[in-house]
């Protein structure tokens, strides 16, 4: 049959960039690896040559393959299941891009197009180092190319490619025995809601180059180990993981601030399994950092250099499979579905780690040991218990995020209990208390061993002002986090400390020790910007409190829903409502034709000062056959804190009638009286001075007077109604009650004349269901602290990025000059 209005060109060079990219990479894995083994200078260049073109031809055909997908996705050709299942013709052209990395084939992609990149750099700037590092490099491009090619050997499927035919994935529908059945198919499933945010543009990118990245130390280790040279790879992996890691952190904390403003569990990290996948990679590559920097000042720690570089590489290979398999897809909200190749991400695992870890036992002995131990006044020993420490919390965090493979290989039922957040937070802040004292005391020592009166005196003035500091915070800093008992909360003033020391102690390192030189003090800023993060995680997240008591009684929601009622407050459209320490208001809700997102207007007055401003909590509604709604938080921004929000339930406006009362009908009435609606009659029995019952708690020292109403309805039910004033800070505030069953608002409005026992009610009254929202909002104090550690850390680790590739173009420069002169002379002779 001939199919009506299909492309098939696109897909078809997209399929044969794929397969050129397959072949291109293993010729240049074979001619690389020539390279590494031949001797004949002659032949190690030719095979070189061979090498780089099969690169280059490798690179063209990567940039091919996403042209030719881009191009389909953005031509909106549906008759391709990639584009069918990511896109849609409502998309908005910024998230394009972002259908890519929505789909695993996509994701490859991406991260194959990086090592393109990092490839070039290491062809330009490796020199002898060239053919062993790159020789990892175009191994691991065919793998990755073999994971989009989508082809059958033997009955077994190998890759996923991103060019195949609706059609032809869904043969058995009805509509595709029809030659014109694409004027059937009119739109695609679109990008799932919760990636339609800016930042899942740039997350995955950066953080796809982050896990590229790693193949770079690991390979210079693979490189150390081929060719016995144990100690020339380390000089030039250094500055590689740096970059590594200084880019790691950057793509985690971006999906941080994701999670923080697409989310909804109030926060940015929630040791979601994802989460914890990408960053234990980081942990083990700055630990391998500071061993390779132990072993270029001291000599120790080659062993656990290698160790680490090899494992960093490996767990980002590991996360693949936990990510990809589907394994997570009952304990993550951004696991990948399961796409049947769960054989070939473990091939993809296995065919690295075993003769990678082979290889390393093999030449185990080979590596230069000292026996020596370390002197405990030595920078070397207090590095390395860093390092281990990195590694162990590591360690910590992949085992009980890999449970779920656990429990699918024992059928066992291994959990770390109801609370897995709460788990981690309290065995992680042991680590930032470790890790903050040795980042503030360890740049004090010097390498070998360090005289005790140099290091007393040199410490003595910051640890001096970190105490002062870290106990006024912990004085006047309102840090009484009690959810995990005293013991947690000691922990948390233990750790506040410790990042405070570590960032008085960098600091002063910059100017008591190293007189200023900023320009060589990487390692301190980056430590500065590593304390910042701590601090700031300490501070926002202990801190973080609760703004949406439910003071109105009236809630949608019900205890044991995954949303508590007491701490989200039901807002009825047009009615001002306390809220501790704002008056706030539902304004109304606007759908945006352009992002197909609905707003919701909730405005705010403080109490103290009056300040005014509105958030816009929206909703997008789900796609892919999901039912419901998505929300999104919105928040504002303070210098020092942030006001944040989202919608936990709505009201139905759809069901709204047109001859809703807009506005308060107000009644004189007194006790006693009787007052008719349109469903029933409702009585006031007395007045309340400062009531107390499961909705209120006041004082005798308050002042507040409530309303006790009785409701009863034609069909004969009873409600009863509390609205009430009160005095906060000199003002009287309007706290009204909702009857939600039968759509009521009350509002006790004042008191007329209290001789006369006169008071004010005001009714308002719906025909039919309340246009409502129920809103969560929290208060983050603190919590630019931690996006400015990022940014500082960054730039530290830039610094110190460039600071050895000068020192190491310094140190290149001087051995080459005797060599060119030897040659001189034997070209004379």
């Amino acid at each position: 049959m001939e199919f009506v209005g299909e492309h098939l060109l696109p897909g078809q060079l997209g399929h044969f960039f794929a397969i050129l990219s397959l072949v291109a990479s293993l010729t240049a894995t074979i001619a690389f690896f020539k390279a590494t083994n031949t001797i004949d200078l002659n032949q190690k260049n030719s095979w070189l040559r061979l090498a780089r073109v099969s690169f280059l031809a490798e690179t063209i055909s990567v940039l091919a393959i996403f042209a030719s997908l881009y191009f389909i996705i953005s031509s909106h050709l549906f008759e391709y299941k990639y584009a069918w299942q990511h896109s849609s013709r409502a998309l908005q052209v910024e998230y394009l891009l972002s259908c890519f990395w929505e789909g695993q084939e996509g994701s490859f992609m991406l991260w194959s197009f990086w090592h393109c990149v990092l490839g070039w750099v290491l062809i330009w700037r490796s020199k002898k180092w060239e053919a062993p590092v790159m020789t990892v490099v175009s191994f691991m491009q065919f793998c990755l190319a073999s994971m989009l090619i989508g082809i059958y050997f033997f009955n077994t499927k190998v890759g996923s490619s991103p060019f195949v035919l609706l059609r032809n994935e869904m043969k058995d529908a009805p509509i595709f025995s029809q030659a014109n059945y694409l004027s059937f198919v009119k739109d695609g499933n679109g990008l799932n809601a919760l990636l339609q945010n800016y930042w899942m543009v740039i997350h995955p990118p950066i953080l796809f180059l982050g896990f590229a990245s790693t193949i770079v130390p690991f390979a210079y280790a693979i490189a150390g180990l081929w060719t016995k040279d144990h100690k020339g790879w380390t000089r030039p992996a250094i500055p590689w993981a740096a970059f590594s890691g200084g880019i790691l952190a950057v793509g985690i904390m971006m999906g941080a601030a994701w999670a923080y403003e697409s989310l909804t569990f109030g926060g940015y990290w929630a040791w979601d399994p994802v989460e914890n996948a990408s960053l234990v990679p980081w942990l083990v590559m700055i630990a391998g950092m500071h061993t390779n920097l132990i072993f270029k000042s001291s000599g120790y720690s080659l062993k656990s250099t290698y160790v680490f570089y090899l494992l960093s590489f490996m767990l980002v290979l590991y996360s693949t499979f936990l990510t990809r398999s589907g394994v997570l897809g009952d304990t993550s909200v951004h696991a990948f579905t399961d796409l049947g190749m769960n054989t070939q991400l473990i091939l993809f695992l296995l065919v690295f780690l075993v003769p990678a870890f082979t290889l390393y036992f093999l030449r185990s002995k080979e590596i230069p040991t000292i026996l020596k131990e370390e002197n405990t006044y030595s920078r070397e020993f207090w590095m390395f218990i860093g390092a281990l420490v990195f590694f162990l919390s590591g360690m910590v965090i992949i085992v009980t995020t890999s449970l779920p493979v656990f429990n699918k290989i024992l059928s066992t039922k291994w959990a770390v209990g109801d609370d897995p957040e709460g788990f981690h937070n309290q065995v992680q802040v042991f680590v930032a208390i470790i890790l903050g004292l040795l980042t503030a005391i360890t740049q004090y020592l010097k390498y070998k061993d360090t005289p005790r009166k140099y290091l007393f005196k040199k410490i003595m003035v910051p640890t001096i002002t970190a105490v002062l500091l870290s106990a006024a915070i912990s004085i006047w800093g309102g840090i009484d986090y009690n959810k995990k008992g005293i013991g947690f909360l000691i922990a948390i003033h233990l750790a506040v400390f410790a990042a405070v020391y570590s960032i008085v102690a960098n600091a002063g390192y910059i100017w008591l020790v190293m007189r200023g030189r900023i320009k060589a003090a990487g390692a301190s800023v980056a430590h500065v910007g590593f304390a910042l993060v701590l601090l700031g995680i300490l501070i926002s997240s202990s801190k973080k409190s609760v703004l949406s008591y439910n003071t109105t009684g009236m809630s949608p929601l019900k205890i044991g829903d995954k949303e508590s009622p007491l701490e989200n407050i039901t807002l009825v459209k047009g009615v001002s409502t306390d809220m501790g320490k704002y008056m706030v208001t539902y304004k109304g809700d606007t759908l945006n034709q352009k992002d197909r997102k609905r707003y919701y207007e909730i405005n705010f007055v403080k109490k103290t000062d009056k300040e005014t401003f509105s958030l816009y909590p929206d909703i997008i509604e789900n796609n892919k056959g999901s039912e419901g709604v998505t929300p999104n938080p919105d928040a504002k921004h303070y210098w020092n804190r942030d006001i944040f929000t989202y919608l936990t339930f709505l009201g139905d406006p759809s069901k709204i009638k047109a001859n809703d009362t807009s506005s308060f009908k107000n009644n004189e009435v007194k006790i006693g009286d009787t007052l008719f609606y349109s469903n029933g009659i409702m009585v006031l029995n007395k007045v309340v001075v400062n009531p107390q019952n499961e909705r209120y708690n006041f004082t005798a020292s308050d002042t507040a007077l409530a309303l006790d109403i009785s409701i009863i309805s034609k069909d004969g039910n009873r409600y009863n109604s509390q609205p009430l004033l009160k005095v906060v800070n000199g003002t009287v505030v309007k706290v009204p009650d909702t009857i939600m069953a039968q759509s009521l608002v009350i509002q006790f409005n004042q008191v007329k004349n209290q001789q006369k026992g006169l008071l004010e009610l005001g009714v308002k009254e719906t025909s039919g269901v309340l246009d409502f929202v129920t809103l969560k909002a929290y208060e983050f104090p603190f919590i630019n602290v931690l996006w400015l550690g990022i940014m500082v850390m960054v730039v530290g680790m830039v610094m110190s990025i460039y600071q050895r590739l000068k020192t190491n173009v310094k140190l290149v420069s001087k051995t080459e000059k005797p060599v060119t002169k030897s040659t001189d002379k034997i070209a004379q002779v």
